[in-house]
């Protein structure tokens, strides 16, 4: 039996331990979870998925794999106290926004490391997730992590660097399209539909026009203006957008959220 370590226990960790557990990629007897102090987390989280989170020095030491999930600013603390307690082999792989390899392995000692950003969506096996990977990473150890990512969702090797850029879109783009939502059934209700109904008719909407850009050869903007005929509704809410700036407004969401990501790097 393997046992795969959780260092943190937040709600991307949780993610993939249930995106885990569900796809039979391992066993809740086979996952171990710990962070700083908030037993309540860990309790809820043993009560819910069945994981271990009653650990001693042992299963640090026989960890198959080890993951990286703590909140960023107690991550060098952290690494530095697990670092004795762990094998010089075990391998890693890091959740961790804007910590770089380099630091990893400067805390936790040269070893096979992978960073990995996923989202949310591991939970139902829909994560977007890019990953990058250290020159201690074996053909074996790639394909293993290749495989723990392909089981909750699509992963996409990257260089490193690239990392931010996926950060601010993958990373976070549930946030993006959550607050799109809100705004959906804001303006929804306003306009005299229930909340209920606009929610199926955007859901629908959003998961139509995802498969239609994953099965369509057409770009974006030829699958837009086919939707959009001259004087007719669509074109005017384009205009709006346009005289809002809507373009804008997601180029500096999406620069703003990368910039914060290389500014957590630099930080650490």
């Amino acid at each position: 039996m393997k046992k795969i370590l959780f260092i943190g226990a937040g709600s991307m960790a949780e993610a993939l331990m249930q995106g885990w557990i569900k796809q039979k990629v391992f066993t809740a007897q086979e996952i171990y979870v710990t962070n700083r102090s908030d037993k309540e987390r860990l309790q809820f989280l043993h009560n819910t998925y069945n994981v271990n989170y009653m650990m001693n020095d042992d299963i640090y030491m026989q960890a198959d794999l080890i993951i990286l999930a703590m909140k960023p600013k107690d991550a060098i603390a952290a690494m530095l106290e697990l670092k004795p307690k762990i094998s010089a082999h075990t391998a890693v792989l890091s959740i961790l926004a804007g910590i770089a390899i380099n630091t990893i392995t400067e805390n936790l000692g040269l070893r096979p490391v992978a960073r990995v950003m996923p989202n949310t969506s591991a939970t139902i096996g829909m994560s977007a997730s890019g990953i990058a990977f250290n020159d201690r990473i074996t053909a074996e150890h790639r394909t293993m992590f290749l495989q723990l990512l392909e089981a909750v969702g699509s992963v996409i090797e990257v260089e490193e660097d690239q990392l931010h850029a996926v950060t601010a879109l993958s990373g976070s783009g549930p946030a993006y399209i959550y607050y799109l939502m809100e705004a959906f059934e804001r303006v929804g209700t306003e306009v005299g539909l229930t909340k209920d109904t606009v929610r199926l008719l955007m859901t629908q909407t959003l998961a139509g026009t995802a498969e239609m850009l994953k099965q369509s050869l057409d770009e974006p903007d030829v699958l837009r203006k086919k939707v959009t005929s001259p004087g007719g509704t669509t074109e005017a809410g384009i205009k709006a957008l346009e005289q809002y700036k809507f373009n804008e407004a997601i180029t500096a969401c999406i620069k703003e959220a990368e910039a914060r990501s290389r500014s957590l790097a630099k930080s650490k």
